[in-house]
C-alpha cells in the first residue's frame, strides 16, 4: 500500500504539467506522460536500493547511467535557453516553455544527438532499474525506452513540420539518442 501512495504523490506533478496533452493522443506529450510513468514505477519498486552495495558492478553502472541522463538533461536544457530569441516565442501550449524554440538548435550536445532530453529519459529508466534488476521490472523499462522512442519520433514528425527540410538534413548528420550509435 506505501507502493501506491508513493506512486500517486509522484505521479501528482507529472499529471499537472502534464494536462494539456493527456487527451491529445497523438502528440509527443501524450506519451511523454506515460514514459514518465513508467520511470515513476521503476523508482518507486527500487528507491530503497539507491545506495545499497555501493561498489558493486550494477550500482556502478546504474550511478554512471545516472550521471549520463543528468549530465544530458542540462546540456540540453542550456542550449535551448540560449537559442531563445527576446521577443519571439513560439506558442504551444503543449511544450514545456524551455522547449518552445523557434530556431533549429545544432549546437553543443544537439551536434551529436537530436533528442538529448529524451535520451536522458532512456538513461534514468534503465540507470533506476539497475538499482535492483528484477525480471519483473523489465516490462516497465521496455515500455519506458517505447514510449520514449515514439515521443521522439512524434517530435520529429513536428520537427520537420516546423523547421522543413533544415531539420531532415539534420536528422541525416545525427542519432536519435546515443552519439555515434543510435
Amino acid at each position: 500500500m506505501d507502493k501506491v501512495i508513493f506512486f500517486i504523490a509522484l505521479s501528482l506533478p507529472v499529471i499537472f504539467f502534464s494536462k494539456k496533452s493527456l487527451f491529445e493522443f497523438h502528440s509527443q506529450g501524450f506519451t511523454r506522460f506515460f514514459s514518465f510513468e513508467c520511470i515513476i514505477l521503476l523508482f518507486v519498486f527500487n528507491y530503497t536500493k539507491w545506495f545499497s552495495e555501493p561498489f558493486s558492478l550494477k550500482q556502478i553502472i546504474s550511478w554512471l547511467m545516472l550521471l549520463v541522463s543528468l549530465w544530458f538533461l542540462i546540456e540540453a536544457v542550456i542550449r535551448l535557453r540560449r537559442a531563445r530569441k527576446p521577443g519571439i516565442v513560439k506558442v504551444d501550449e503543449k511544450l514545456f516553455r524551455f522547449g518552445q524554440t523557434t530556431e533549429l538548435v545544432t549546437s553543443g550536445i544537439y551536434r551529436q544527438i537530436r533528442h538529448p532530453m529524451y535520451s536522458s529519459l532512456l538513461f534514468l529508466a534503465w540507470g533506476i532499474w539497475l538499482k535492483q534488476p528484477l525480471w519483473y521490472l523489465i516490462p516497465a523499462a521496455l515500455l519506458a525506452s517505447w514510449l520514449i522512442w515514439l515521443t521522439a519520433r512524434r517530435d520529429e514528425k513536428e520537427s520537420l513540420s516546423c523547421f522543413g527540410e533544415k531539420y531532415g538534413e539534420y536528422m541525416k548528420g545525427t542519432k536519435r539518442f546515443i552519439p555515434f550509435i543510435l
